[in-house]
């Protein structure tokens, strides 16, 4: 079994969708491994979205991941990052194939419901950055 990480964006939780995506998760067999309902500071969204400083949007991305609650989660099932990759769907969700989270769910490139870990590496390091070994079963 292999882990991935996962959240549930501003833009979804303020409209109300955080129970519906996460049925969709557990429905495509994945498995909650350790979950969250919290809120990121301008600091902390500055950390986690780090590897993006460089780039135009950047700033963009901060206020928007610290303008309300997200879920954060880890997530279990084989081949998790790139199985769950593909239930979420493409970052643009005029893009995303049906039936994807992002294409039910999404707004925009900008407001696109939920963020999924793109390598098991990087699921680590995110998974680290919101969850303790004793939060996480």
């Amino acid at each position: 079994m292999n882990r991935t990480f996962t959240m549930i964006k501003p833009d979804a939780t303020s409209k109300g969708y955080t129970g519906a995506i996460l049925d969709h998760i557990i429905k495509a067999g994945f498995s909650v491994k350790a979950m969250k309902w919290t809120k990121l500071t301008v600091e902390q969204a500055g950390q986690f979205y780090e590897v993006h400083k460089e780039r135009p949007f950047y700033g963009e991305l901060v206020a928007f991941m610290s303008s309300g609650p997200i879920v954060a989660a880890i997530l279990e099932k084989d081949n998790a990052v790139a199985d769950f990759r593909k239930l979420i769907g493409a970052t643009n969700p005029a893009q995303a194939e049906e039936g994807t989270i992002r294409k039910k769910f999404a707004a925009s490139m900008g407001e696109n419901a939920v963020h999924g870990s793109d390598s098991d590496e990087n699921a680590q390091i995110e998974g680290n950055f919101f969850f303790a070994a004793t939060e996480r079963f």
